[in-house]
């Protein structure tokens, strides 16, 4: 007698220890989620330090994929600087002229500005580089920007350390693991920097929108206060970020706000340097005379 066409998902062995494994998988998910969720209330601390294994493991993946994209952007680079190469040569020349010639004017202005401190007693206490680690990974979108940092606890990395590449202010390390850490971008929804406008003095807070730039208002409202192109750096206000160290520059102007993009992409960077949290130095004030 021939089998019947139509035969019922029970029939087959192959379902039904499919259907069992895809219940024995969700209610184990469902377990440790509840335990997560139990530690994360009872125990903070030892929820802290799953998270930096977490942090660990997932920097060997970030690495990886870091290495595959520098890779292929890399290989885009070569083409495309194949075929326009005399273009860029004559470029490349040209800026170089220029900047030789800024060179020997931002020496000259360095050399008068040491010597104006000189005269005036004015000393510097900016801290020191910890060290200086690779950035293997990055958020490229969403509302929260993160960044991942080869270096942890093993090397004295720290919650709230600034971060810092060539090109200005990277964010400040949110947590960390043994051997990697995760760096709060400046354009997380949560970055908030006290800093100031180059051109005028004008003091301002910069935040982070999520979409890549930050917001910059104002602490005093009214007026138009920036322009488009001002250059912004961090106050030293509140301690944590120490001042004078580039942060983003503006692109668009509303009112008494304005819309700036940080100077330094993660994406991009490859190292980065790791400063403690800066406390600003305590000024003892003036001895009073004895009557």
């Amino acid at each position: 007698m021939a089998a019947p066409r139509h035969r019922r998902r029970g029939f087959s062995r192959r379902v039904q220890y499919g259907l069992f494994a895809g219940y024995v998988v969700a209610i184990v998910g469902i377990l440790i989620g509840a335990a997560l969720l139990l530690v994360a209330r009872l125990d903070p601390r030892a929820f802290g330090t799953l998270r930096g294994v977490v942090v660990d493991a997932g920097a060997i993946f970030t690495g990886a994929g870091r290495v595959g994209v520098d890779a292929a952007h890399d290989l885009g680079d070569g083409i495309a600087a194949y075929f326009d190469a005399a273009n860029q040569n004559r470029a490349l020349k040209e800026e170089l002229a220029r900047e030789r010639r800024r060179v020997i004017a931002a020496k000259a202005i360095a050399a008068e500005n040491g010597r104006l401190k000189k005269l005036a007693r004015l000393t510097e206490h900016l801290p020191a580089p910890i060290l200086s680690a690779r950035l293997i990974g990055s958020t490229p979108t969403g509302q929260r920007r993160f960044a991942t940092l080869a270096a942890g606890t093993a090397e004295g990395i720290r919650p709230g350390m600034t971060v810092r590449s060539p090109e200005g202010l990277v964010g400040r390390v949110y947590e960390s693991g043994i051997f990697a850490s995760r760096v709060l971008l400046l354009t997380d929804g949560e970055t908030t920097v006290p800093i100031k406008i180059i051109r005028s003095g004008q003091a301002a807070l910069a935040t982070g929108q999520g979409d890549g730039t930050m917001e910059v208002r104002a602490l005093i409202a009214g007026g138009r206060p920036f322009r488009r192109g001002d250059l912004a750096v961090t106050s030293g206000t509140g301690g944590v970020y120490s001042p004078n160290v580039p942060v983003a520059v503006v692109v668009a102007v509303n009112g008494d706000r304005a819309i700036a993009r940080p100077l330094a992409d993660p994406g991009r960077a490859d190292f980065a340097a790791v400063y403690p949290i800066f406390q600003a130095p305590v000024v003892d004030p003036p001895a009073q005379p004895k009557p």
